[in-house]
């Protein structure tokens, strides 16, 4: 007896696509993935492909603005928590970071590689971090005596330490992913409240 195939409806269909293109990208890159191989994988036809998205870019649009949403409210919950000391902003930023690429590699992979001429790209959304990273540090510069046009590259510093190890990570997993972030944690920490008040260059 034949087996029936359920017809999508067009919400349905629009949803497998999306899920299919971002593991294809996330395999192959953008660039190396076609239309044709999406819409085989999914078991449509080109035609289905470009009457939802228009076009190999304006799916590739898609997919990433769902992952830079999902990554810029995980992380602008974790830096806004009321009352949280500084240190636990660190440790809540890092982890936030941490966790969306434990949970979303694939996601992670898309925006971190391939997005860099799209809006919303991961370099975009490290900026956005930073910014808010800036405006966290710049009142306890400021209270501590040193010059607070600081807080632009230690904010920058901060937020690259975490997403430099954590696409290295993601390669590994090791070390265990609560245990770097406490390690990053540690060196960022550390690091910030023994700050020198006048550093010099010994190599200088």
């Amino acid at each position: 007896m034949p087996e029936t195939r359920v017809r999508m409806t067009s919400v349905q269909r629009r949803e497998q696509l999306i899920q299919v293109a971002r593991n294809l990208f996330a395999e192959h890159g953008v660039e190396a993935t076609s239309v044709e191989e999406i819409a085989a994988s999914a078991g449509v036809s080109k035609p289905i492909v470009y009457e939802h998205f228009g076009s190999k870019d304006g799916l590739y649009a898609v997919v990433v603005d769902r992952e830079v949403q999902r990554l810029e409210t995980a992380i602008n919950q974790a830096l806004s928590t009321p009352g949280a000391r500084y240190r636990e902003i660190i440790e809540r930023g890092a982890l936030a970071l941490l966790d969306y690429i434990d949970e979303c590699p694939e996601g992670f992979r898309i925006i971190s590689r391939d997005s860099s001429s799209t809006t919303g790209s991961f370099a975009s959304i490290l900026s956005d971090i930073t910014m808010s990273a800036e405006d966290l540090l710049r009142p306890g510069l400021e209270k501590r005596g040193f010059d607070p046009k600081l807080a632009g590259p230690f904010g920058q510093a901060l937020v690259g330490l975490v997403a430099m190890a954590g696409q290295t990570w993601l390669e590994t997993r090791t070390p265990a992913k609560d245990v770097l972030a406490a390690q990053l944690v540690n060196l960022a920490w550390n690091g910030l409240s023994g700050l020198e008040r006048k550093p010099v260059l010994a190599t200088r």
